[in-house]
């Protein structure tokens, strides 16, 4: 189900690109819950997984892109279109930041397509700049924008 959800929710971005490969990366969860960690997002009336993100721990995990030492990264983070704007995007963003605060981390890195601009404006809430030098183009012409959160404090709101 939580597979779905993502794939969906890049779907509604038109952000797979026709890309089937990355549609079956995207819909393996159980995969990333075994190598990384997973974490859901569930509707508090339904019981219901309404999203999920992946929390990569650090750059020797098999998930990591670009992460150096003392770094956790967040991946595949996507909420079902139908439950957007009631804030599970931010909490799961704001989950994978407290667990890498907890764990001792010193940045989280994630990487974002140029049109997702709602899960930007979370990011950028939560505290996470621009990080140019190590945006990334895994595939030509694709491009992922870097955004990384120095932990040193408080969450913001």
């Amino acid at each position: 189900m939580l597979g779905e959800i993502v794939v969906t929710a890049y779907r509604a971005l038109g952000a797979l690109h026709g890309d089937e490969a990355y549609e079956a990366e995207l819909r393996d969860v159980e995969r990333r819950a075994r190598e990384a960690v997973v974490l859901a997002a569930i509707d508090g009336v339904t019981g219901t997984p309404i999203g999920c993100a992946t929390y990569v721990p650090g750059p020797d995990n098999p998930w990591a892109e670009l992460l150096e030492p003392g770094e956790a990264g967040v991946r595949m983070l996507a909420v079902d279109p139908a439950a957007q704007g009631r804030g599970a995007g931010t909490a799961l963003a704001r989950a994978c930041v407290e667990r890498a605060r907890a764990e001792g981390k010193r940045r989280v890195l994630l990487h974002s397509l140029p049109i997702m601009t709602g899960a930007q404006r979370i990011y950028a809430r939560l505290g996470f700049r621009r990080d140019e030098p190590r945006d990334w183009e895994p595939v030509p012409g694709i491009v992922l924008m870097a955004f990384a959160l120095d932990l040193g404090g408080a969450l913001p709101g």
